[in-house]
């Protein structure tokens, strides 16, 4: 029946992914996500499981395998066992026409369940349980009231997918089978393109989180971006539900994708976690960047973000237990002084001029036209980059981040665009010298970056950095010993935030 020959294990580590955000689901992480099932559920011939948003159909497949071996004493006759599995266990949603064929095949071996060559017999009928409905968005205003979708991008004719993932475009999830299931596992697809300036992306896998959870299965597993641990448009509800949910009692963070998904840069890093009905308390948090892995039990909502690094706890709990102003309070808004980034200013200067920088060099506005931050105007200011220095988050090959990539003195009368935020509103160059080398301290940086999931700045990422005295200059050591910090914290401290380059300021 399922022998090496019609089940093969391996193909579909040679898929090539549909997109950064819709990503096959390599088969050995598949299994390392299925590890964290109870053992005792592959012998239970009554456990129902659902993927919900099936691509490869990877994990249908390896869960038949588990299934197959467990059920032997239950089902001894090996033809009864898997039609069994295949037509009261296993259950799937495809995401779209193609990948529900190619989900069928990985399981069924047959790209229709009741074809010639379908290890199932089961099945009158080519869809089985996995099965694929073509579902149009709800419009509501230009926008969908399920997923968000813009109309103008996605309202595309019959001829072209709509996106429109049918586990969450329905408001009654549970009607799909008109049944309960045990076990809701699966890779969502992560964002949609809102069409928005900047071409703005929304992210989409919370809603198959929440919409699972609606199902109040026993257990629920997904693998999924990371950047909700601390941003993401339009995830604050669903990180403030995660982190304050006590029934998630695993979860594996890698920093790098590249970790999970060869080949794929997705921005902050990936996690997968284990959501259980029966469980409440902390959490088993793996943290795994460069080759390395830490596990601690950790309560999730202890900060207002998720620390990644279990290692940073320690030193986070040292620095607030100053209890002491917190550098965020001078942090500027996303757009400090109301020019967008493709400001550019005039390339002369006159009398009352203000200085711009922006991306591509330095131009010239009057105040008039500054709207907001006109306070900044005539202070000292640092001005940082919104965008870090690391590609899609990820550390150098050496495992360290930099972080900061501009970082400059602005003196009064010169301001920014979008492209930057401004830290301090200080009246003398001493004090901000002061201050923007201690925004450049390994100690600094290694404190934003336990607030970093994405590529972006903001007034956000500072909530762990103490503020100063800026009379004061201050470097690594003597931030380490301010804060009483041991050989181990500084080592690691120093093992993930390499010296920031010098410059002739």
């Amino acid at each position: 029946m399922l022998n090496s020959n019609n089940y093969n294990p391996d193909v579909l580590t040679c898929l090539a992914n549909l997109s950064s955000d819709e990503v096959f689901t390599p088969p050995q992480l598949a299994n390392q996500i299925l590890d964290l099932l109870p053992k005792d559920i592959w012998s239970d011939k009554n456990t129902t499981f659902l993927d919900p948003m099936c691509k490869s159909g990877v994990f249908l497949r390896e869960i038949v395998k588990r299934l197959n071996v467990g059920l032997k004493t239950a089902i001894p006759n090996e033809r009864k066992r898997v039609n069994h599995i295949f037509k009261n266990q296993l259950f799937g949603i495809a995401i779209t026409e193609l990948t529900s064929l190619l989900s069928r095949r990985s399981v069924y071996c047959s790209k229709t369940a009741n074809g010639k060559y379908s290890v199932c017999e089961t099945f009158d009928n080519q869809q089985g349980n996995i099965i694929f409905d073509r579902i149009e968005h709800g419009w509501k205003n230009g926008k969908c009231q399920f997923c968000g979708a813009n109309q103008a991008n996605l309202a595309r004719g019959d001829e072209l997918e709509t996106h429109a993932y049918q586990f969450i475009h329905t408001k009654k999830p549970e009607d799909i089978f008109k049944m309960k299931f045990d076990v809701i596992i699966g890779n969502p697809p992560y964002q949609l393109d809102t069409g928005g300036s900047g071409r703005q992306a929304t992210p989409i896998y919370n809603k198959f989180v929440q919409q699972a959870k609606k199902l109040n299965p026993r257990f629920l597993t997904m693998i999924i971006p990371s950047r909700w641990f601390a941003g993401g448009m339009g995830l604050g509800d669903f990180r403030k539900n995660m982190l304050h949910d006590k029934h998630i009692s695993h979860l594996t963070d890698f920093t790098n994708a590249k970790d999970c998904f060869q080949g794929i840069s997705i921005s902050g890093g990936v996690n997968y976690f284990l959501w259980a009905k029966d469980y409440n308390g902390p959490c088993k948090f793996t943290s795994i960047h460069d080759s390395k892995s830490n596990t601690l039990e950790r309560h999730l909502d202890e900060f207002p973000v998720l620390v990644r690094y279990n290692e940073a706890v320690s030193v986070i709990h040292k620095v607030l237990s100053k209890r002491e102003t917190l550098i965020s309070d001078i942090v500027s808004s996303i757009d400090p002084f109301g020019f967008p980034t493709s400001a550019r200013g005039r390339s002369m200067g006159g009398r009352g001029m203000l200085k711009l920088y922006s991306s591509k060099g330095v131009g010239f506005v009057s105040k008039s036209e500054v709207t907001q931050g006109i306070d900044l105007i005539n202070k000292y200011k640092i001005m940082v980059s919104q965008t870090i220095s690391e590609h899609a988050g990820e550390p150098s090959k050496d495992g360290t981040f930099k972080l900061l990539s501009t970082v400059k003195v602005l003196s009064p009368g010169e301001i920014c665009t979008f492209s930057y935020i401004t830290v301090g509103a200080l009246d003398s160059k001493a004090e901000a010298l002061n201050l923007k080398a201690y925004l450049e301290t390994r100690f600094a940086r290694f404190l934003m970056l336990q607030a970093v999931s994405s590529i972006h700045l903001s007034k956000e990422k500072f909530i762990f950095l103490p503020l100063q005295d800026f009379n004061k200059s201050w470097n690594d050591a003597k931030l380490y010993k301010k804060y009483g910090l041991n050989k181990d914290e500084i080592d690691f401290i120093e093992s993930m935030v390499r010296p920031m380059e010098l410059n002739n300021e």
